[in-house]
């Protein structure tokens, strides 16, 4: 039996009765609850945490986001923990469908407002949408074929013989000709994976225009044959220009083959399962903004991995990588992203900014600023913080602004920071130019 769960990050989840659930409280069923045990420890293996087991009849999840299918039916959605409104699902998924096109570098006319706005649906069901949608697109203006030299003995004579072949060919078949000949078929890398995703997500769909659609593009391809290895073919993808039309869809099919952010689950099970790291993609979020904002004379940089805390033997050791380094005409800026809720009326716990946040940032100003300039941590806007933060003096020449950035808006609020000479204007926003 199938089963929706919808929570948001840091939820705890039990196999109890919950007589009000919510986003951050839900019952699931036993036998999901012990497989995420499962799952959890192989995370903790490759050093992430997806959750933590609290007591014997709770987990409470950690900063991922994205979607969990179980063997057993249950469908986890977990949506990032950013509103406390009513409306927080509808909204958290809305963002969710925003920052992931923003991590995927998706064009800005393929995400735009309606595929990003108006598709109220569990998460891996609007990923299933854009796939189909994107290759009945793709099917209309055509799958693209190549040749492939095929061998093969024939009583009849077309394209080459080969002709030493043939004077091989033994007593009792010398009335088959040995050819060779080049036919024309769609079996290539990229529809490979392309039918290898389709099938993967018919059999995962719950939404019936979904599953209709699907089924409409099997038959059509039904003569590709799946892909026997995912990475080689991605690794064949071409990106030509001849190939361009297909380019748009390579994102969604790294998203379902588990290529891309999503972290793969490596087990026997293969539901429709994404999970991202919610700070990975506030900041690719933010990156996206970010660019289109930049002055004609400004570039970024991100994550520059050019200096190091210190030397030992002669070699640099404790790599420092901040998350945007901006460059112009000589000057730079070090911004570094932070998915953290701060309360600017809170002074007395120091707005919630963690200490070690600047004890890094003091890093990079020493060695990528050589002690002199402006940085700043971009937090996400809301109710309690919806302005910058009085500067932070490390000393005379060395300062931080912590700013908000508006997650609906996609802009950073940056109006009491003087020098920040590589921004356009404070209006300009990724997501305004997306909507049109």
């Amino acid at each position: 039996m199938s089963t929706d769960v919808t929570v948001r990050e840091y939820a705890r989840l039990t196999t109890d009765y919950v007589p009000n659930p919510s986003l951050d409280r839900a019952q699931i069923s036993v036998s999901a609850f012990d497989w995420l045990c499962s799952l959890s420890s192989t995370f903790r293996r490759s050093g992430a945490a997806l959750l933590q087991v609290d007591g014997r009849r709770w987990l409470k999840l950690d900063n991922y986001v994205g979607v969990i299918e179980t063997p057993c039916g249950t469908r986890l959605e977990i949506l990032p923990k950013h509103l406390d409104s009513a409306d927080a699902v509808y909204h958290g998924r809305s963002l969710l469908r925003r920052m992931i096109a923003a991590a995927i570098n998706l064009p800005v006319r393929v995400a735009g407002e309606t595929s990003l706005e108006l598709f109220d649906a569990p998460l891996s069901e609007w990923v299933i949408e854009q796939f189909l949608s994107s290759l009945d697109h793709l099917a209309k203006r055509g799958i693209r074929s190549e040749y492939i030299r095929v061998e093969s003995s024939e009583r009849f004579l077309r394209g080459q013989l080969d002709v030493v072949k043939q004077i091989r060919q033994p007593l009792g078949r010398q009335h088959f000709f040995a050819l060779r000949n080049d036919v024309f078929v769609p079996d290539r890398p990229e529809n490979r994976l392309l039918v290898s995703a389709l099938d993967l997500v018919c059999n995962r769909t719950r939404s019936p225009g979904n599953w209709r659609l699907g089924h409409e593009l099997k038959q059509l391809l039904h003569e590709i044959p799946r892909s026997q290895d995912i990475d080689a073919d991605f690794k064949r993808w071409r990106r030509d220009r001849l190939n361009a039309h297909y380019q748009h869809i390579r994102p969604w099919c790294e998203l379902i083959l588990y290529r891309e952010m999503p972290f793969s689950l490596t087990n026997q099970w293969r539901g429709i399962s994404m999970l991202f790291p919610m700070e990975k993609l506030f900041e690719r979020y933010v990156v996206a903004a970010l660019r289109p904002m930049l002055c004609s004379s400004a570039s970024m940089v991100t994550q520059p991995a050019r200096e190091s805390l210190c030397m030992h033997e002669n070699n640099p050791i404790f790599q420092l990588q901040p998350d945007i380094l901006i460059l112009q005409d000589g000057r730079r800026w070090v911004l570094d992203t932070k998915w953290k809720r701060l309360d600017q009326s809170n002074r007395r716990a120091n707005y919630q900014i963690s200490q070690n946040d600047f004890y890094q940032m003091y890093a990079y100003g020493q060695k990528y600023l050589g002690g002199s300039g402006v940085m700043a941590l971009v937090y996400p806007r809301h109710a309690s913080f919806d302005r910058p933060l009085p500067v932070f003096s490390f000393h005379e020449e060395l300062c931080l602004w912590a700013v908000p950035f508006d997650l609906d808006l996609a802009t950073i609020y940056h109006g009491g920071i003087g020098g920040w000479t590589f921004l356009k204007s404070a209006s300009t926003s990724y997501i305004a130019e997306d909507a049109t």
